[in-house]
């Protein structure tokens, strides 16, 4: 009986060895989709659902009354005010997410890896854009209940809610900007909470113009908040003017010409 030995098998490789093809799409994606799972963990969705309710009684139930016996319809009178706090709390959660991103090393590891420098800020932008969509949804939602209308149809509407997204979006990269410089949650929250509630009262998204001081009445018409408060509710009631909605889009192109260059210089930098 003849022993047959078995013969080691040979294989042969065919072809090289590859370096993995990046794709800016994909890591966008991926980083996309985490960012959105920190969201829903941490339950920043669900903050971003009720924050607007919060602002819709805070804002609305103390001086309806009020300002029926002025004659004015307050639910539609407010609702511009209401949808950017909403958006301003978009800015203030963009911030915090910037900033613990920051400290945690995070960012500082991203630029250890072979991932294009600006995924990981484009991935927040998607993070930012989703908060404020659902934050618009949530407070036009909320007006709708109390009795605000779009007026003036479905195109101004439309254009109501491209505006907020906007004022929304340059302020959210505002935020991420000083959220990454500082690395400080707590210090983000401070900075970005003061100024918008200061701002916010002193406008005339809460109330007319003509009931605040004289010597005031100035800055209360000028401020971008007054200007965005008053632009959407022309709209909302569908009566704007290129006129009257020129200096809402000034101060958003300006703020956004300031946001954006210095949200990619804070992201991109080493140290």
């Amino acid at each position: 009986m003849t022993a047959v030995a078995a013969s080691p098998v040979v294989i042969a490789r065919t072809g090289r060895h590859r370096k993995p093809q990046l794709s800016s799409v994909q890591q966008w994606l991926a980083l996309s989709g985490r960012n959105v799972h920190t969201m829903w963990s941490h339950g920043q969705i669900f903050v971003a659902v009720l924050a607007p309710l919060i602002f819709t009684l805070g804002f609305y139930l103390p001086l309806k009354f009020v300002m029926k016996v002025q004659g004015i319809d307050y639910a539609q009178f407010v609702m511009p005010i209401i949808v950017l706090q909403a958006m301003a709390f978009t800015a203030i959660s963009a911030a915090g997410r910037a900033a613990s991103e920051a400290s945690n090393g995070m960012n500082a590891r991203f630029q250890t890896m072979p991932i294009f420098p600006a995924v990981p800020l484009a991935s927040r932008v998607t993070a930012m854009f989703i908060h404020a969509v659902i934050s618009l949804a949530a407070a036009v939602t909320y007006g709708y209940v109390i009795g605000f209308r779009f007026v003036g149809g479905t195109s101004l509407a439309v254009v109501f809610c491209v505006m907020a997204l906007g004022v929304g979006m340059t302020l959210a990269m505002a935020g991420d900007a000083l959220g990454t410089l500082t690395k400080s949650p707590e210090i983000t929250s401070q900075s970005l909470t003061l100024p918008q509630l200061i701002l916010g009262m002193f406008s005339s998204g809460f109330v007319p113009e003509s009931q605040f001081p004289e010597w005031s009445q100035g800055f209360v018409r000028n401020q971008p908040i007054s200007q965005f408060s008053v632009s959407m509710r022309s709209m909302a009631e569908g009566g704007i003017t290129l006129h009257q909605l020129t200096p809402s889009l000034l101060w958003c192109a300006g703020l956004l010409v300031l946001a954006v260059p210095l949200s990619i210089w804070a992201n991109v930098r080493r140290g």
